[in-house]
C-alpha cells in the first residue's frame, strides 16, 4: 500500500512528495511567528511594543501546573509580560513582552485539522496577545480576518 502511494507521487499524480520533508524546526517556527506578527494590523501590534518570540517543543512542568493542565498538548502558546496598564505605569525597564509558541502541540493541531500551519500560528498569536489585553473573541476574530 505504501509503495503504491510513493509510486503515484513519483509518477506525477499531483500528490505532494513528502518523503524528504522534515518538520519545521524551532527556528522555522520563530521566523513564522515574526512574519505572522508583522502581517497583523498595526493597531493590534502597537500596544504590544517590542515583542520576543520564543519557541519550545512543550511547556515546562511549571506552566502545566500553574494552568492546571493534564497534558502538554492542551496549550499551543503563552503570553508573558506586563499588560498595557503595567507597561504605562512602569517608568523603569519593563519586563519583555513575550509569546511562547509550543511547537509539538501546534504541529499536532496542524496534523489533525484542515488549517495551514501559518493560519494556526497567526491564530495562536492573536489569541495570546488578545486575551492578555482583554479583547473579546469577536475582536480577535475581526483581527484574524483582516489582511
Amino acid at each position: 500500500m505504501l509503495q503504491d502511494c510513493v509510486l503515484r507521487v513519483a509518477m506525477g499524480s499531483g500528490v505532494m512528495d513528502w518523503t524528504n520533508w522534515e518538520a519545521p524546526s524551532l527556528d522555522d517556527f520563530e521566523r513564522l511567528a515574526r512574519s505572522s506578527f508583522a502581517e497583523l494590523p498595526a493597531e493590534f501590534r502597537a500596544p504590544v511594543g517590542g515583542i520576543v518570540f520564543t519557541v519550545q517543543d512543550f511547556p515546562d512542568e511549571e506552566v502545566l501546573r500553574d494552568l492546571g493542565l493534564e497534558s502538554e498538548f492542551e496549550i499551543l502558546g503563552l503570553f508573558q509580560g506586563p499588560d498595557l496598564a503595567d507597561r504605562t505605569a512602569n517608568r523603569g525597564s519593563p519586563e519583555p513582552t513575550m509569546v511562547i509558541l509550543y511547537r509539538r502541540p501546534i504541529l499536532d493541531c496542524w496534523a489533525e485539522g484542515e488549517e495551514t500551519l501559518g493560519a494556526i500560528v497567526r491564530h495562536v498569536l492573536v489569541h495570546e496577545i488578545g486575551h492578555h489585553f482583554g479583547l473579546s473573541d469577536d475582536d480577535m476574530e475581526a483581527i484574524e480576518a483582516a489582511e
